[in-house]
């Protein structure tokens, strides 16, 4: 049976069943309520009043139920009226809900339910074009995301093609083509693992191992790595540590470090400066890597955590940047209850990775 047809029956019972409750209740409390006023008709009618009594008490309570007897094709058709107006509403609702999900299950992320009203069904049509709102985001980052790996893809199987075509003809050696070609695959392979990292992240399925540890040694870590890659390009490291005990996966505050050393180093000239310094307070302790670049423009820094954004696309691509390492990083910060935010001026940019305080 229809949900239409359920509801409107459904009416219909209670309806009916509140008439019958009605009657019966007349039948049963009515003479309570008419005793008084056959008292006074007796009172009134003198000595044959009382042998009258049974005839006036049968005669209102005859009265009484006619009436109600009359009223009720009235009361059943307005019920009914109602009832049907009432259940045309409520299926309505629900054939634009169904609606909006066949579309909705056919790829058209843009439907959306009118919301009118202040009931439960307008609360579940807000509810369903949130989802709606969620999954045209959805689809949105899938295609942006298969649109900006074919990008990414695409520089480096052309230079693979050149190459190959290059040794081809005879004017690369084997050992200059086979260098080139393994720096192209790098890169690629470089790539496939960025994406992998990013899905593992955003499915909330990495693996932390959250320790104690001072942030004076992470910076050491930091500078290991990265002391002979700063003095090859010429720029000044300079670190501002601290003993301060921080609670995170030491592995993972790390790579999210050495991240923005990395991309502070690539956007910092010869001769420029990158200074890391250490602060604690209000239960964190606060990593800020600060470089001497260029800086970033203001209309873009709302958008630099995103997948493959780039501020300057060619050099970020020619320097070997993957465009997803300040995604990767901002969502290890948060995995770890952290948080990564950056300012910017023309005098140089600011990354701030904020950690737990350990004890």
């Amino acid at each position: 049976m229809r949900l239409f047809a359920r509801l409107f029956l459904s009416h219909l019972l209670v309806l009916l069943v509140a008439e019958g409750t009605l009657l019966l209740a007349a039948e049963l409390l009515a003479s309570g309520f008419f005793r008084h006023h056959v008292d006074e008709m007796v009172r009134l009618i003198g000595p044959r009043g009382a042998a009258l009594r049974p005839d006036l008490e049968a005669g209102m309570r005859g009265t009484l139920t006619g009436a109600l007897l009359a009223s009720l094709p009235i009361a059943t058709l307005l019920a009914a009226l109602t009832a049907l107006l009432a259940s045309r509403r409520v299926v309505r609702s629900v054939q634009l809900l169904e609606r909006g999900s066949r579309e909705i299950a056919a790829g058209h992320f843009e439907r959306r339910l009118p919301e009118t009203g202040r009931d439960e069904l307008t609360d579940l049509a807000r509810s369903f074009n949130r989802m709606a709102a969620s999954l045209e985001r959805v689809e949105e980052s899938r295609a942006e995301l298969i649109g900006n790996v074919g990008h990414e893809l695409r520089s480096p199987l052309a230079a693979l093609r050149g190459y190959a075509e290059a040794l081809v003809d005879g004017v690369m050696t084997p050992e200059q083509a086979g260098t080139a070609i393994l720096r192209e695959v790098r890169a690629m392979d470089r790539l496939a693992g960025d994406l992998s990292a990013i899905s593992r992240i955003e499915a909330g399925r990495v693996e932390l191992h959250p320790v104690d540890f001072s942030a004076a040694d992470l910076l050491r870590a930091a500078f290991e790595r990265f002391e002979a890659a700063f003095e090859e390009r010429g720029v000044r490291l300079e670190l501002r540590a601290a003993a301060l005990p921080v609670r995170a996966d030491f592995e993972r505050s790390l790579q999210v470090l050495s991240n923005l050393l990395s991309n502070a180093l690539r956007h910092t000239p010869p001769g420029g400066q990158v200074s890391v310094r250490v602060r604690g307070g209000r239960g964190e302790v606060r990593f800020e890597v600060t470089d001497s670049g260029p800086g970033i423009p203001a209309e873009h820094l709302e958008r630099i955590f995103e997948r493959f954004y780039r501020v300057d696309a060619a050099r970020s691509r020619q320097a070997g940047g993957s465009g997803v390492g300040l995604t990767i990083a901002r969502g290890l910060a948060r995995a770890m209850d952290g948080q990564l935010t950056v300012t910017s001026g023309p005098q140089g940019s600011t990354f701030t990775l904020r950690l737990p305080a350990g004890v």
